[in-house]
């Protein structure tokens, strides 16, 4: 079969499971904690001293104060998404 064939097919298989109920409950399973670790891991590498020390209005300020937190979570939350698009696709039979 070539490129294309192949790519329609399995467009054909993803769309098919996209329909079920079991592929968004399973997208969720994966993106909800993938999200908040990734959230929790970016807070640390960002803001590791001002945490620790329990500074926690300059966190705020840092990450979230002045329309930041639409770009802090929108990264986030894309690929987030995207991640658990790839691994439930893959990982659904």
């Amino acid at each position: 079969m070539s490129f294309i064939n192949n790519f329609k097919e399995g467009a054909r298989i993803i769309y098919a499971r996209m329909q079920t109920k079991v592929f968004w409950v399973n997208l969720a399973k994966v993106a909800v904690p993938f999200f908040l670790i990734v959230t929790i891991v970016s807070l640390l590498v960002s803001s590791s001293s001002a945490i620790f020390s329990g500074d926690f209005k300059t966190v705020v300020k840092d990450n979230f104060a002045d329309d930041k937190w639409q770009d802090f979570f929108a990264y986030k939350i894309f690929f987030s998404f995207i991640y658990a698009f790839y691994i439930t696709s893959m990982k659904m039979k």
